[in-house]
Parts: C-alpha cells; structure tokens; sequence
C-alpha cells in the first residue's frame, strides 16, 4: 500500500534528510516515531506527495508519485489518502456538517449523508452537526479533523502528532478510534509522531 525506496529531501538551506525504507502493507498499522527537528512532518508531507522528494521513490496504491502531475497528484490525494493534519484546517465560517459535505465534494462529488452521519455519531460530534467550527472546543475540533480526514474511506490514513496535545486518557481514545476507523475503511495507517505513549499501541514501529 505504501512503499519508500531511498527516499531524501533537501531545505532550502542546503540541509539533507535521508529517511529509512518504509513498507506498509494493505490494513497493516506504522508508528513512525522520533524527537522533534528529525523531519516526521516533512516525511508525512512527502508520503502525501505535498513536497517533491530530493531523489528516491514513493509508491501508495501501486502509483509511483513522482510519476504525477500536481493535478493528478491533488486528485490522486483526494481520492486515496486521508490526512489528519497537527494544525487543523477548517472553513471556520460553517457549520460541522457543511465542512464535511465539501470534503465530499473533492475530488468528486459524492454526497454519502450516512457516512457523515455514522461517522460524527462515532466521534462524539453528533449534537455539533449545525455548530460553527469556531464553536466547538479544541477538542471537538480534533475529532473533526479525523473526520475529514476518514469521510472518504482512504486507502492510506496518515496522521500527523495526532496525540500530542492529549491527557492519557484521550491519547488512548484518538489511537483506538484511528485504529478502529482503518478497519472499517479497510486502510493502512501511518501515524507520526514524538508521543511515546503511543508506542505500546503499535508492534509495527520505525524509529527516526
């Protein structure tokens, strides 16, 4: 489902970052785990195909990224990935609902009411459907970040630090509900991230 080869990435100040090789197979879980400043994000970012790679080879569904345009990229990504970012991105002007029926809308339009609906009910969100996004608490936004991130069924769940600003006992709801979400989507998830109280919830680890 998701496969690295000898893949790198230069900023723009000249600094290098090489990255191990990562294979994730179909419904398979990866915590990618390592202190803040060894580029987890840029990884996140790469395996999204959000940052061009240095040299080496990214390969998600069976499509070697590199060999995309940015059009087929964005709807390659639309279609297949789902991204739960550490900094949430909301249209802040509308309402719960509204925000997950546009994610719908891309990159193609499929307006599936029950899978909102069953999704918000599992994330606790259910009563906030009308709410503004600026509303709810930070919390509540966390649980719609999954959402957009899941209301498509992906392939591929990448999640970015998706604990980190979580008490234990939230820490260990956010990896059980991700977890349950990629058996039901039947996905590969891919989790980044310095929490290391998430490391007893993975076998499959790969340490930065």
């Amino acid at each position: 489902m998701v496969k690295t080869l000898n893949l790198a990435y230069a900023y723009e100040n000249g600094e290098e970052l090489k990255f191990p090789n990562i294979e994730v197979t179909l419904g398979e879980h990866l915590l990618v785990i390592g202190p803040s400043g060894v580029g987890k994000t840029t990884l996140l970012y790469l395996l999204a195909g959000l940052l061009p790679p240095l040299r080496g080879t990214i390969s998600v569904a069976g499509t070697e990224l590199n060999s995309l345009t940015r059009k087929e990229m964005d709807k390659f990504r639309g279609n297949h990935i789902g991204l739960v970012f550490q900094q949430y991105y909301f249209i802040k002007s509308l309402n719960v609902s509204d925000n997950l029926r546009l994610r719908q809308s891309f990159p193609k339009d499929t307006n599936d009411t029950q899978r909102r609906h069953e999704l918000i009910e599992r994330l606790g969100l259910k009563d906030y459907l009308n709410e503004k996004v600026a509303t709810l608490s930070l919390g509540q936004q966390q649980r719609l970040s999954i959402a957009l991130g899941l209301i498509h069924k992906p392939k591929i769940i990448l999640a970015d630090e998706p604990t980190s600003n979580l008490d234990d006992v939230n820490c260990v709801k956010v990896i059980d509900l991700l977890k349950e979400e990629a058996e039901i989507c039947k996905s590969s998830l891919l989790i980044i991230t310095h929490d290391l109280r998430v490391m007893s919830h993975f076998q499959n680890r790969v340490m930065l």
